[in-house]
């Protein structure tokens, strides 16, 4: 059996050709504000898990597709709590100011978090995110800001729960009871299961699910391996020591903004936000449980997993049929949390791709058959993608055009050596304000008579005194009038806190009554969805009857059909035989009138005859006429008459030898049943070289070439009717023997009529009454017609001529 793929990997592929073709293609989409699905799919133990995470010193898909998102945008990260997640599937972008209050608020909490980068790496996985080649993509917008939220749910037993939920929690080994609920006691917390919920653009998400934002490619992998795989369900089964209980879901998250026209902050318009995921799914294995000898709990995990990778199948099968005939038939989403959790990607809001993991050994042969045609048949759905989304219409290079103004301006300041416009070259205010006083006069004394350079002194000394005094005046005046305005602007202030103390109250108030509102709509919802699963179950329980009375009404539909079918056939059948029984007696009917016609005309003849001889005996002289014998003596002794000639054959009499077939060079089969009555006649079929079989078995046909069964039953006249049926007899692709029937020959024996000759009576009728019967006896059986002379001397049956009728 061939299958057909668009790329087919050796047992010894490496992880990074096998990133390079499935799932480089699919961050380059993320980063393009595209979604991506990834899942890996096949048998139990094929090494779905080793693909997904990779071993030491071999990062798999997960680890690198981590590390090509973090090397792509890692310069054009936001600071963290820039954007912020809702409990809606959708994503807030805050302003600087309130991220550092959200920073701050999350830092004074009892246990904060070290920083990946102080961190120090865990040896069991370090090695496995150690990716050396620096994969990054092409086309990344230098003017977004990003932002990286991962999270990590699995679905176990059709039930979807999170992995990174901090509630504690025994999961691996559960207790259970009879109800197949589990036992609420002090040892064991039952984790709370998710809810799936559909957004404004029809997106399905999990409600309440974890999402932490990550900063590099350590903190991802850590949530991952850390928090997520350690509380992942596994078991210890016959065919694999660790094999997934559950299908395990990896989310990532990327949150991208635009910077505003200075290119220094984000954009803080929500509309302009794009929100784009990667869903990495490990599925839990398909597997027989004759196979793995599961029990119990086991035996529960594998029939939920099996039933949710059937409702896959079937999902991509009715996608594919609609597909294909241009059916609009209803896709069973939500039989299962798997297909209803990725139903948007299966309309086309994203692209899918799948690995198929194949485990060559000799036992999984026929579940690896199973799932290649299940994987082939998946590359011929296809679904229409979503159009791009538009442009923000802001410059591009608003990123590289800050940064070199930046720079520039730090270049320029440390030229100056302080702040900018504090240059030599120009006065400050200090010396603005000195420069405004009159000049000081010379104070040099060169003579001890001068009188005049103290007296202009002391007059440019009071000039400044003066101006001093004005000078403080004015200050004193314009800090009354500031302190006034402080005061009235403090008042003003307190109003205004007042105020809104008081708008806060009724808001507050407003707060509480639409929590109280949303607490009461979301019981609500429970409930509908309580009633909407219960009517799902009776819309599928009719459905499942409507299908059922459906096939019941074709089946009958089909045996009436069949019935009527037969009448007709039947009907043509006796109208056939009535036709047929009609035909024979209008035969016979015309044979008996030309018979009785015939001996009529007989009758007449003799009578002319005996007339004409009696004229003749009249009118004969009595001396001429010879003695005859007397009644008597005739009588006693009759004439001795001949026997009446065979009536002509309408074909050839076959040579009394056997019958030689026509293929004697050729080893025949001959069959012939017991229930075989020998005919007795001349066409007897004889086959030399042949094995005569009652019935025909594969060791006769083989060594012969041809085939001949002889078949006899009851003609329409009660007759033996024997066919003798031939065929060849040839070599199939399967080994065996088959006959294909080439002639039919038809032996029937047939009775010339079914009356007898009669002889002459013991005690005859008069003289004219025997000759008419025996003339008219003779006459009806011969195809030879005796007529007399006339006029004849030696009388009646002495000289005739036989002319043929």
């Amino acid at each position: 059996t061939q299958y057909s793929f668009k790329e087919v990997f050796g047992t010894l592929v490496a992880q990074k050709e096998l990133f390079d073709v499935v799932a480089k293609p699919l961050v380059e989409d993320l980063i393009r504000g595209k979604n991506g699905l990834l899942f890996t799919y096949g048998v139990t133990g094929s090494g779905k898990t080793h693909t997904m995470t990779g071993s030491p010193g071999d990062g798999g898909l997960l680890p690198r597709c981590l590390a090509m998102i973090f090397n792509s945008i890692g310069p054009f990260q936001a600071k963290r709590f820039v954007f912020k997640l809702d409990d809606k599937n959708g994503v807030d972008v805050q302003s600087e100011v309130e991220a550092l209050l959200e920073r701050q608020r999350r830092e004074a909490l009892p246990t904060p978090k070290t920083p990946a980068g102080k961190r120090q790496l865990d040896p069991e996985f370090a090695d496995m995110i150690d990716v050396q080649d620096h994969c990054r993509a092409e086309e990344v917008d230098e003017d977004n800001v990003y932002g990286v939220f991962v999270s990590y749910i699995e679905i176990y037993n059709n039930y979807i729960y999170d992995l990174l939920d901090e509630a504690p929690c025994d999961s691996i080994k559960p207790k259970w009871n009879n109800c197949n609920t589990p036992v609420r006691n002090g040892d064991f917390v039952p984790p709370q299961s998710k809810i799936l919920r559909e957004d404004q653009n029809h997106n399905m998400y999990v409600t309440g699910c974890t999402e932490v934002e990550v900063k590099s490619t350590e903190e991802a992998f850590e949530v991952f391996w850390r928090a997520g795989q350690k509380k992942r369900r596994i078991a210890n089964t016959q065919l694999n020591r660790e094999s997934s209980r559950s299908h395990s879901v990896f989310i990532i998250k990327l949150a991208q903004a635009p910077l505003d026209a200075d290119g220094d902050n984000v954009l803080q318009e929500k509309e302009q936000i794009t929100l784009s995921q990667l869903s990495l799914v490990d599925l839990a294995g398909s597997e027989r449980t004759n196979r793995t000898k599961a029990e119990g709990n086991r035996l529960r995990e594998a029939g939920n997993i099996n039933q949710s990778l059937m409702t896959l199948r079937t999902c991509i099968e009715v996608l594919r049929e609609n597909q294909l005939y241009g059916t609009n038939k209803m896709v069973p989403y939500r039989d299962s949390k798997l297909t209803h959790l990725f139903k948007n990607y299966f309309d086309g809001e994203g692209k899918v791709r799948m690995i198929v993991c194949v485990n060559p050994k000799a036992e999984d042969y026929e579940e690896s058959l199973q799932v290649m045609r299940f994987a082939e048949m998946t590359q011929e759905v296809e679904v229409a993608r979503p159009l791009d989304r538009p442009l923000c219409g802001l410059t591009p290079g608003r990123r590289l055009r800050n940064q070199a103004f930046r720079e520039e301006l730090s270049r320029k300041l440390e030229l100056r050596g302080g702040p900018v416009g504090a240059g030599p070259e120009e006065p400050s205010a200090a010396e603005l304000f000195f420069q405004s006083f009159p000049p000081l006069p010379s104070c040099e004394l060169l003579d001890i008579n001068d009188d005049q350079t103290l007296p202009k002194l002391i007059e440019a000394l009071e000039q400044r005194h003066k101006m001093r005094q004005m000078l403080a005046e004015e200050f004193a005046k314009n800090v009354l009038a500031f302190k006034t305005m402080l005061q009235e602007f403090d008042s003003s202030v307190a109003s205004k806190e007042n105020y809104i103390q008081g708008k806060l109250a009724e808001k507050e108030k407003t707060i509480t009554g639409q929590k109280t509102e949303l607490e009461r709509l979301e019981k609500k919802i429970k409930t509908l969805e309580y009633k909407i699963e219960i009517l799902e179950k009776t819309a599928t329980i009719y459905e499942e009857d409507k299908r059922n009375l459906q096939q019941e009404l074709e089946s009958k539909s089909q045996k009436l059909q069949r019935q009527a079918s037969d009448k007709r056939r039947l009907e043509a059948r006796l109208q056939g035989m009535v036709a047929e029984t009609s035909l024979k007696w209008e035969k016979e009917c015309e044979r008996r009138v030309a018979a009785k016609q015939l001996e009529m005309q007989n009758k007449l003849w003799v009578k002319d005859e005996k007339l004409k001889q009696l004229k003749a005996i009249v009118t004969e002289p009595r001396a001429e006429r010879p003695e005859r014998p007397s009644r008597e003596r005739e009588r006693e002794k009759p004439l001795p008459r001949s026997v009446s000639p065979s009536p002509a054959p309408s074909a050839p009499v076959a040579p009394l030898r056997p019958r030689r077939s026509r293929s004697a060079g050729e080893r025949w089969v001959d069959h012939r049943p017991p229930s075989h009555v020998p005919t007795e006649t001349l066409l007897q079929p004889r086959v030399p070289r042949a094995i005569t079989v009652d019935a025909p078995s594969e060791r006769a046909l083989a060594r012969c070439d041809r085939y001949l069964l002889t078949h006899q039953e009851l003609a329409s006249d009660g007759e033996i009717q024997t066919k003798l049926i031939k065929g060849d007899v040839f070599k199939t692709r399967g080994g065996g023997q088959a006959v294909q029937f080439t002639d039919i020959e038809t032996l029937k024996q047939e009775s010339p009529t079914g009356r007898k000759r009669r002889s002459s009576p013991p005690n005859p009728d008069p003289a004219g009454d025997a000759a008419d019967s025996e003339w008219t006896d003779v006459e009806t059986r011969c195809s030879v017609a005796v007529e007399m002379r006339a006029g004849s001397a030696l009388g009646p049956g002495f000289q005739h001529h036989a002319q043929p009728k």
